[in-house]
């Protein structure tokens, strides 16, 4: 649990702690503010520190001392002060949109990503075209955006379909479980169903 921003200095009990805007998931990342988030509560970007990137985070926040600095040569050593690290890269953030951060990052494989806001999401063509995202029709709600299949295999290809309607597959399921369309009649006029 030494990827979580407590240690060195918090206290581990028989759980696994709150992480807060931490990953906890063995690469240390952390949300950060990006310009804009006095008054943009969207204003944030999910940034990791990969060890394999170290040197190009050093570059691009102006902390290349820290390449060879004993303090922060090793991931290892970095967990020590992730606080610090967190808090100067926030600096270098705050400078930038979400969006100017995730561009320059990017250039050097530093894996991050923007925090979207419901409506961002809705609005990103991408999610869509991928078909992570997917408009479909209710007859009774209308059209609505849901979330699609996340996983894309080509030899099981999904489709994300409404929900249906209360009662609308019961004769469906009543002939599958050997009801004839008289019994299933019958039940209707008892108002069994």
């Amino acid at each position: 649990m030494t990827e979580y921003p407590q240690y060195p200095d918090g206290k581990f009990g028989e759980a696994v702690p709150r992480a807060g805007n931490a990953s906890g998931g063995g690469q240390p990342g952390s949300i950060l503010k990006c310009k804009g988030w006095e008054t943009d509560p969207n204003a944030y970007i999910y940034f990791i520190t990969q060890g394999a990137v170290w040197p190009a985070v050093c570059k691009v926040i102006g902390e290349e001392g820290w390449i060879d600095d004993e303090a922060y040569v090793t991931p290892a050593a970095r967990l020590l002060h992730l606080k610090p690290i967190f808090a100067r890269i926030e600096e270098w953030t705050m400078t930038k949109t979400k969006y100017e951060a995730m561009e320059i990052l990017n250039q050097y494989d530093i894996p991050c990503g923007p925090i979207l806001s419901m409506k961002e999401i809705a609005e990103d063509e991408s999610l869509r075209k991928s078909g992570t995202l997917v408009e479909v029709d209710h007859p009774t709600r209308g059209k609505y955006l849901t979330v699609g299949n996340p996983i894309k295999m080509s030899d099981s290809p999904t489709e994300v379909t409404r929900s249906p309607l209360l009662g609308e597959h019961t004769d469906e399921v009543l002939a599958q479980l050997g009801y004839s369309q008289d019994d299933i009649a019958t039940l209707r006029k008892e108002r069994v169903i």
